[in-house]
């Protein structure tokens, strides 16, 4: 076999290969193409109106991409009662209209997001800690919401519910666990999540550091903030916070952390406090 022959059927080999990758992404678009040009159900508008005020306060152009985001949603990753719990559409809409505020602008969806579970309350979940002398110490911990690495989301409804009612109290829990799949979506969470290559990685862990580390400062130092005491506990936890305030209180955010908002302003592709 001659040197063009073998660099032809290496070409040939690269192409199929290429395009065996590509297929399963190209039929993903497409699909979620289809969904997104059906209607938006009526009953669904009705309770965008009655559970989600913030979706009432964006621009028309994006509570039109919203309720995309939230048909796709929707359709593509499946919601599960736990301890009894019966979902309805009322639950499921509430649930993703939260979640979609963080694709708004990004598009694309949580890609490492397989299932979202939902309790009627707070949920116990077992705890263990290391002590002194190699001591285990086992606890119990009530929670609203948790996000996991292997694609799972668990909230619990009556959180949910409190935190859509109120859009500006800086506190939502859907937001909160949905901005730790963001995380997650390449690995553990770290407070890192894709917002480009380079230079645009460089400056947001630059940023976020500085931003880190300015809280852990004014926590010990007693000074009142809008960043609560809670975002101080690790960069992950620091990233899922201040993206509960940038979606809730934007210009308050933008106001007190300015280089902060901009780099959820980047990150997230909107600019919130100019709604």
């Amino acid at each position: 076999m001659n040197l063009l022959v073998a660099l032809g059927w290496a070409l040939a080999i690269a192409t199929l290969v290429a395009g065996a990758l590509a297929a399963p992404t190209l039929a993903r678009l497409w699909r979620r193409q289809r969904i997104a040009r059906r209607p938006f159900p009526a009953a669904w508008r009705e309770i965008l109106r009655r559970r989600v005020p913030l979706a009432r306060e964006l621009p028309a152009a994006q509570q039109l991409r919203l309720k995309k985001r939230i048909q796709v949603l929707l359709a593509e990753v499946p919601f599960i009662g736990c301890a009894g719990l019966t979902l309805d559409d009322e639950m499921r809409v509430t649930i993703a209209a939260q979640a979609a505020f963080l694709l708004l602008g990004r598009g694309g969806s949580f890609g490492n997001l397989h299932e979202v579970l939902v309790y009627p309350g707070h949920f116990v979940v077992p705890r263990s800690e290391a002590g002194a002398g190699g001591v285990v110490h086992e606890g119990r911990d009530v929670l609203a919401g948790q996000s996991w690495q292997r694609g799972q989301v668990i909230v619990a409804w009556d959180a949910v519910r409190d935190g859509a009612a109120d859009p500006h109290d800086g506190a939502n829990v859907v937001m909160h666990e949905f901005a730790h799949q963001l995380d997650q979506d390449s690995g553990a969470a770290n407070g890192a999540p894709y917002v480009g290559r380079g230079a645009l990685q460089q400056a947001w862990a630059r940023v976020m550091n500085q931003e880190f580390e300015a809280l852990s400062n004014r926590l010990a130092s007693e000074q009142p903030g809008l960043i609560d005491a809670y975002a101080a506990t690790s960069p992950a936890e620091f990233f899922a916070v201040a993206t509960e305030h940038f979606f809730e209180q934007p210009a308050a955010l933008a106001a007190e952390r300015p280089a902060l908002y901009e780099q959820l302003r980047r990150c997230y592709r909107l600019d919130p406090a100019a709604w």
